[in-house]
């Protein structure tokens, strides 16, 4: 009988246990909204500062992220110097920052990586040293043409690699840097999260054509499978920055809301890639993030000047609301948009 006693007790420890377990896995998930948020572009096509006429334009994007004491670089421009020319022109100093979140592997987001570490990590060691990256940065690219017939070889340089982290990943391991590959959501800091590699659910095709991947799944056509974006939480809205938005800004702002649910759109900042995107595709984005809840907007890099014109008239948005991001333009967690001079 006492033996029965204790195995029935053990048998309901156990059942306690898994339905503890059960319970906790169902448990809502803590949010962590930032108290403060700024975000300031460093690299984009328009260049404001028309008093000193110091900062540049490119075909690129980079943006410091700084809430709650916490610094993230958002890629590093398409020059080698452009990054850290308008940094100084702003009175930023990135060699403060450690952490640096590269959105995917083309160059106008990634060149100007080696530059800014090795003008920082002789005075700081550990500025710009942590690099997070989506798991697919690193394929081997090629020209749809030659893919097939590369998609057996391993040598990047006799076989025309089109792929810059390639190399970039060398040269950064060297410095003692670090590259931190993510193939799924995480939160980097309270209230700060990295989505990794996004599912495609709805077909935008908002990446160029013509190249292929030669991954460990075979060769397949090139549309930036790592493509990935920073999503910060404040109290009720979350706040999307993305490099390019490969991955179709409607894709991303669902995965956000699969990441942290329950949450309306605040704000979307980067590029969209929809410079050249026709009426329809504008129309039904812009719909989608009507839906959303967007307030605010600030359409940078290659996201197209007529392209945020379309899309803040068709979500009801205005010129305090929705702008054409330039270099020094700022968002700023409680003020809104502080777009410069020039896009005003």
């Amino acid at each position: 009988m006492i033996h029965l006693r204790i195995r029935a007790a053990i048998l309901a420890c156990c059942a306690a246990l898994i339905v503890s377990i059960a319970g906790g896995a169902a448990t809502p998930r803590e949010p962590h909204p930032v108290k403060t948020l700024k975000v300031t572009l460093l690299s984009t096509m328009l260049a404001d500062a028309p008093k000193t006429h110091d900062q540049v334009g490119e075909w690129g994007f980079a943006a410091l992220l700084e809430s709650d004491g916490h610094k993230i670089l958002i890629d590093t421009g398409a020059q080698p110097e452009t990054v850290r020319m308008n940094a100084r022109s702003l009175h930023v100093d990135l060699c403060e920052v450690q952490d640096v979140v590269l959105t995917h592997h083309h160059s106008d987001h990634t060149t100007g990586l080696m530059t800014l570490r090795r003008d920082c990590m002789a005075k700081h060691p550990q500025a710009l040293s942590r690099v997070h990256v989506a798991t697919g940065i690193f394929w081997l690219r090629r020209a749809a043409a030659t893919g097939l017939a590369a998609s057996g070889q391993r040598d990047a340089s006799e076989q025309g690699e089109r792929n810059p982290m390639i190399a970039i990943r060398k040269e950064f391991e060297a410095t003692g840097g670090l590259f931190i590959e993510h193939n799924e959501p995480i939160e980097l800091y309270p209230g700060i999260w990295l989505t990794g590699p996004i599912e495609r659910k709805f077909p935008e095709e908002n990446y160029g054509k013509g190249l292929v991947v030669i991954s460990s799944h075979g060769t397949i056509p090139d549309n930036v499978p790592e493509d990935q974006s920073v999503v910060v939480e404040r109290e009720h809205g979350l706040i999307v920055i993305t490099g390019c938005g490969h991955a179709g800004i409607v894709n991303i702002v669902t995965r956000s809301n699969t990441i942290i649910p329950g949450q309306r759109l605040y704000a979307v900042i980067g590029g969209l890639h929809l410079f050249d995107a026709t009426d329809l595709t504008l129309d039904w984005t812009a719909d989608r993030l009507k839906g959303f809840g967007l307030e605010y907007l600030v359409g940078a890099h290659c996201t197209g000047i007529e392209a945020v014109y379309r899309l803040r008239n068709r979500i009801g948005l205005d010129r305090k609301t929705a702008v054409v991001g330039a270099v020094g333009a700022t968002f700023v967690l409680g003020e809104g948009i502080h777009p410069g001079a020039i896009a005003q």
